[in-house]
């Protein structure tokens, strides 16, 4: 049987779902002859590779640069599954939308709440440009998987990744669909 290519994949959120995921312990050594991590913020892939079978999105859609990797994640990934609580509803992480756009955010913080040297940071790669409103994934790409919690507990995320690896689908029922 080919090995499973999984990658993981941060956006606007606070690693709590690679945490839950790093919480599957010895669940990882018991696949780790059935799965190749072909990318994610765990290990030094630089460029999201072609034929991803399943991925695991957490995090909101805050910037552009969210915006383009979810376009060239989805167009060659086969299962992307919205990771946690942020990326399924925009959850914590878009509690920022209360505030305004992105302007008025970026004043917000960088000029009203600065120290005496207050200024919006310029120049590339110093601040991804945002978004006017934070969405979650499915606002952006086709999603096939929801997993939400905040963050997912292990035994949820172990449970699609046997479902996957089981070529069962691994669309969550019952408590595994509870929020928070």
């Amino acid at each position: 049987m080919a090995r499973l290519r999984l990658a993981t994949l941060w956006l606007g959120g606070c690693s709590g779902c690679h945490m839950s995921f790093l919480d599957l312990d010895e669940f990882l050594i018991d696949i780790a002859d059935k799965v190749d991590v072909v990318y994610s913020p765990v290990v030094d892939a630089k460029e999201y590779p072609d034929n991803v079978d399943v991925a695991l999105v957490e995090g909101a859609v805050a910037n552009e640069e969210h915006l383009e990797m979810l376009h060239h994640l989805r167009s060659r990934t086969k299962t992307v599954v919205s990771f946690g609580d942020c990326a399924v509803t925009g959850n914590v992480t878009a509690i920022r939308n209360m505030l305004g756009g992105a302007e008025v955010v970026l004043n917000r913080v960088y000029l009203e709440n600065g120290d005496q040297f207050s200024q919006v940071p310029e120049g590339d790669g110093i601040v991804p440009k945002l978004v006017d409103r934070v969405t979650p994934v499915h606002s952006i790409i086709h999603v096939d998987v929801y997993l939400p919690g905040c963050p997912p507990p292990a035994p949820r995320i172990k449970e699609v990744l046997v479902a996957v690896l089981e070529g069962r689908d691994p669309t969550l029922h019952g408590e595994n669909i509870r929020f928070g």
